[in-house]
């Protein structure tokens, strides 16, 4: 799901992160003219704050926003640094209701009365920074702590913090880092201790001790360029009702309905999506899931020469599964194909969790019948490279008429397909 490659930042100066003793020692110094903070540094440099409740509090206020807002519990360095406790998505859904112009952001319940921190944690990395960066003279300077914090803010790092509902409003966290190489246990900050006495133990810790304590990784976020379901609904209730993310190629023709003898809109869409399994390691959160589906809809061509009046189109969009949702079916009520064609004889489809990498493509040939007769034509679905593929492959149309609300697994996902009429009512019919 996440990118695992070291995300390189310059360090505000030589001396600002490498003169304290856990961080490196002087000859590294002395041997490199720029350092680079990898997430392990960037998680050293948390455990050294002085951490009370009230940034915990924070911290978990963004998780939980994001995590009411469709993502993973998660909180950009942006996000910590422009708007402390702002979750991923609230910016997004602000954009789109003011694009609607409508007001819904402000009556969204993905959304809460902007908080004021007496000491956000800004305040205390940016403390932080300009103290260490003044008992160094002698080190070559690099960067401000301003410029570095303006860096953090334009990366991708964040604080990931699994299971963080069972927090008991009390304990500080330990702070450990995603490792990027598989590992399941890794080493952690754990702070001990009370004011000037506080010290910083290293632990080894392991997903089922995130599960029990509070533990933040710092890791590397993948998800928040996407726009999740829950955002779309709330910046426009009448999303889903019409397919996800829709891409229409030039030349599509319309129509009001598919059968001009039969105007009644048969509609398919996902009713249920249960992921049974993570796609990686705990340290990288949760799986984002995209669905993409290629079809033809208003299709009514009675003749080979109409079928050159109209392009394939793709629906598609994104799921996040959360570590303590696998085994959940999760609702998602949300529309792939709007106007179910009686001349539609099968669609392409296509499930993938997000791993990046070169963009690619995989051509599907779908297939609509004209007088009887069947004519294919090719669905070009994108994806990257290293994407997982859950399943990809053809739907016949009789497939989902016949198993319309019927539960069926695809590779380790199980999905519920149902068929509505008017978006009312399920009906079932046989081709």
């Amino acid at each position: 799901m996440k990118r695992c490659v070291m995300y390189g930042l310059l360090l505000l100066s030589c001396c600002a992160i490498c003169c304290t003793k856990q961080l490196g020692s002087m000859e590294e110094v002395k041997t490199a003219e720029v350092s680079e903070v990898n997430l392990n540094q960037l998680a050293q440099i948390f455990s050294n704050l002085p951490l009370d409740v009230e940034q915990v509090v924070e911290v978990h206020d963004a998780v939980s926003s994001s995590s009411r807002n469709g993502y993973d519990e998660e909180y950009l360095m942006k996000d910590l640094l422009e708007m402390p406790g702002r979750g991923v998505g609230a910016k997004k859904l602000q954009q789109l209701s003011a694009k609607a112009g409508d007001g819904s952001y402000l009556s969204s319940p993905l959304v809460k009365s902007e908080k004021i921190y007496k000491r956000p944690l800004k305040d205390l990395l940016a403390s932080y920074l300009n103290r260490t960066a003044t008992k160094c003279a002698a080190c070559p300077s690099v960067l401000t702590p301003a410029q570095f914090l303006d860096l953090l803010s334009r990366s991708q790092t964040q604080i990931y913090w699994p299971y963080s509902e069972r927090w008991d409003g009390k304990t500080l966290p330990i702070i450990t880092f995603d490792p990027c190489n598989g590992d399941v246990s890794n080493i952690g900050y754990r702070l001990a201790g009370e004011g000037e006495e506080r010290q910083v133990e290293e632990v080894m810790v392991t997903e089922e001790l995130a599960s029990e304590v509070p533990v933040w990784v710092i890791n590397l976020n993948e998800d928040s360029d996407f726009t999740s379901i829950e955002v779309h609904r709330h910046a426009d209730p009448n999303w889903g009702t019409g397919g996800g993310s829709v891409t229409v190629e030039p030349g599509c023709c319309t129509r009001e309905v598919s059968d001009p003898q039969n105007p009644v809109l048969k509609t398919l869409r996902i009713k249920e999506f249960t992921a049974m399994r993570n796609y990686d390691t705990w340290f990288a959160g949760a799986s984002e899931f995209f669905l993409k589906c290629g079809s033809v809809e208003e299709f009514t061509a009675s003749t080979e020469e109409e079928l050159q009046l109209f392009n394939p189109i793709i629906t598609d969009f994104m799921v996040v599964v959360r570590r303590n949702e696998i085994g959940i079916p999760k609702p998602l009520n949300t529309v792939l194909i709007s106007d179910m064609s009686p001349q539609l004889v099968n669609s392409a489809f296509m499930m993938i969790e997000d791993d990046g990498g070169k963009r690619m493509k995989w051509d599907c040939e779908a297939v609509v019948k004209i007088r009887s007769k069947s004519y294919g034509f090719v669905v070009s679905i994108p994806y990257n490279s290293r994407d997982d593929i859950v399943w990809r492959g053809s739907l016949s149309t009789k497939y989902f008429w016949n198993r319309s609300n019927a539960a069926e697994n695809f590779g380790d996902v199980r999905l519920t397909f149902e068929i509505m009429e008017e978006g009312v009512q399920p009906i079932s019919q046989e081709f």
